[in-house]
């Protein structure tokens, strides 16, 4: 009895201790279980702050872009097309200025002096000489862009650059445009660069190359801007279509002389261009100058006719050339004089009639390997009048390689050759170095 007794006590003894020790591992598991529940609240909670602060941006960026649909593009700063100032004027200080800061240098080496430096069956004119030796500052450009009001927009271009030693501000374009004609129509007003041919109305920063295409120096002395207007109008189609025309005073090369009463110059132009899938986009135009100068700068006084032809062809995969890709340009030009050509150094010698016809043309191609590396070829040519005051049986030619660096979208660095040959027995070999940086409000270019 006395045994069967104390089994007993054990038996409650053993159960009572086995409680005890497990009272402890279920405490442990409830309090893990309890900061897991907390964890997976607190996770919820910063879920849910995510979520909102993602809707808040998605309704900001949807206003954004309703405002974006409704404003001006930026025509001539950028560059069919997104524009500078529709990344800006979509902000909440659309009508306040944007600012824009272009920065360029160049150091350049010739093999031949400057100096000695002549164009066979072209004369030096506006800035299409051939250069100079050594550092010097590039074309930088301060710009001012915005909305008016609801119906106009406004730019003015400042350029700033070096020439004898000595720096030089010009002013390159000022000019109002409409923003609420009908129809796809557009009127500009004011200084600007023409439309006619691809790069004339582009700025310099924006070209493959340091330099302008021969045609563009011979012809158009680099680049043709003036004081006018001009009416574009767009078609409302899914293919790109664009007509146009302009009235200019007629003070610049090669409309210089500023006759019929300050309207010395008209051009007329189309321009059409789409997309091929998704990985192809072309643009083509034709243009036409038509000017009457009087003792222009290559001392020609006369009638004057300038047709152009241009085409370009991008390829991109999937169409994201800021990653990689290749561009194919070309431009053919037509000069066509009628008129009369006075020496420049003899005012007073009898001027030597001039009827007679010049062309030229490019073609270049850059390829993207990255968004930080391109490389780009060019070669242009120009041939001269077979009679006449500049009669030549050489014409000029030049061919050039650029390799540039962009360590971001705001900036460059360009390491470019060239072999010119603009006469015979002349070979001018030409090393350059250039840097281009860009402050301030930047938007998409141009096609």
């Amino acid at each position: 009895m006395r045994s069967t007794s104390f089994a007993l006590i054990l038996c409650c003894f053993a159960a009572t201790l086995s409680q005890a020790a497990a009272e402890p591992a279920q405490d442990t598991e409830v309090a893990a279980l309890a900061e897991r529940i907390r964890l997976l609240e607190e996770n919820a909670r910063r879920l849910t702050e995510q979520a909102n602060q993602a809707l808040s941006m998605a309704r900001s960026a949807q206003a954004e872009l309703a405002q974006l649909k409704s404003a001006p593009s930026f025509p001539a700063q950028a560059e069919a097309t997104p524009s500078a100032a529709g990344a800006t004027a979509a902000s909440a200080n659309a009508f306040n200025p944007a600012l824009t800061l272009i920065l360029d240098g160049v150091y350049e080496h010739r093999s031949k002096d400057p100096a000695g430096y002549q164009r066979a069956g072209f004369p030096l004119v506006g800035e299409g000489a051939g250069g100079d030796q050594g550092f010097q500052l590039g074309e930088s450009e301060i710009s001012l862009a915005a909305n008016i009001d609801d119906a106009f927009y406004g730019q003015l271009t400042l350029a700033l650059e070096s020439e004898d030693g000595e720096t030089e501000v010009g002013l390159e374009e000022a000019y109002i445009e409409t923003t609420k004609l009908p129809e796809g129509f557009k009127l500009r007003a004011g200084r600007f660069f023409s439309n006619i041919g691809y790069l004339n109305s582009r700025h310099a920063h924006t070209d493959l190359f340091s330099t302008r295409p021969l045609p563009y120096q011979a012809f158009l002395g680099s680049q043709y801007g003036d004081d006018g207007v001009q009416v574009r109008w767009v078609a409302p189609t899914d293919t790109f279509f664009e007509l146009g025309g302009e009235l200019f005073r007629g003070a610049r090369y090669p409309a210089e002389g500023a006759a019929h009463d300050g309207v010395g110059a008209g051009t007329l132009f189309a321009h059409a261009g789409g997309d091929v899938g998704i990985s192809h986009s072309w643009l083509a135009g034709v243009s036409w100058l038509r000017a009457d100068p009087r003792d222009g700068e290559d001392g020609f006084s006369g009638r004057n006719n300038l047709y152009v032809l241009d085409f370009t062809w991008k390829w991109a995969p999937n169409g994201a050339y800021k990653d990689a890709g290749i561009v194919l340009r070309s431009e053919a030009f037509i000069d066509d004089r009628d008129g009369i050509v006075m020496d420049a150094e003899d005012p007073d010698a009898f001027g030597q009639v001039w009827n007679g016809r010049r062309r030229g043309a490019y073609v270049e191609g850059l390829y993207r390997f990255n968004r930080r590396w391109d490389i780009g070829y060019r070669y242009d040519r120009l041939w001269a009048a077979s009679s006449g005051p500049y009669a030549s049986d050489f014409d000029p030619r030049r061919q050039t390689a650029a390799l540039t660096w962009h360590p971001s979208e705001f900036g460059m660095l360009r390491l470019q050759m060239a072999r010119d040959e603009p006469q015979p027995h002349y070979i001018d070999h030409v090393l350059g170095l250039q840097y281009q940086m860009s402050l301030g409000a930047h938007g998409a270019h141009k096609f």
